[in-house]
């Protein structure tokens, strides 16, 4: 395959794998990705992953990426408050939720961290779309859930304090059914405890 070939072949792809290329030349030689790389034609993402050197890498892309490298993964923490506005700073890195190992990569891009949760608990994302691209975010509602859920330290007025949400937001935007229904799935009694004691600080505060 020539690189004319392969970036004609990928070009709506944010980020395409060795695996891809195979598909469409099945005796491709990784070779030819290294003397790419070297000629400042693409970037290796991680092992297998590769992107196109002129890519603009907005948070759009690094989503995308994110839920493509590791897989199944959706955006979630940290990541997911600030995107939904919930957090006032911006989060340095991309924190996902995954039913794999526990795993951060540290790419030319972006450090991208994984976090494991059981099999159950994979849902509460919606399919953020930009352009013909689309990426697995976690709703403002399972954000939390997930944030609480590998944090459990934070539990009092204190610690949600700590955390800088964004009060006239959630309120507005957050559906409380939905957060109750979310938490039941979780099936954690102190969990549940933990909600409401947010709730109750935020409708306070």
């Amino acid at each position: 395959m020539q690189y004319l070939t392969l970036r004609e072949s990928f070009k709506d792809f944010t980020v395409f794998s060795l695996h891809d290329i195979r598909k469409i030349d099945a005796g491709f030689h990784r070779r030819r990705l290294n003397e790419w790389q070297d000629k400042g034609y693409i970037k290796k993402i991680i092992r297998g992953y590769y992107i196109f050197s002129d890519l603009e890498v907005d948070e759009n892309a690094l989503f995308e990426i994110s839920n493509r490298i590791y897989s199944p993964s959706y955006i979630s923490f940290e990541t997911a408050l600030s995107y939904h506005h919930l957090i006032p700073e911006s989060v340095y890195g991309i924190s996902a939720a995954s039913t794999r190992r526990t795993y951060t990569f540290k790419t030319p891009i972006a450090g991208f961290s994984y976090r494991t949760i059981k099999p159950n608990l994979f849902f509460g994302y919606d399919l953020a779309s930009h352009g013909n691209k689309h990426m697995k975010i976690a709703t403002m509602e399972k954000a939390i859930l997930d944030y609480f859920y590998l944090n459990p330290g934070i539990k009092r007025a204190p610690d949600f304090a700590s955390l800088r949400i964004n009060r006239d937001l959630f309120l507005e935007k957050a559906q409380e059914e939905t957060l109750y229904e979310f938490t039941d799935r979780f099936a954690k009694k102190t969990l549940a405890e933990r909600v409401q004691s947010f709730l109750r600080f935020l409708k306070n505060a």
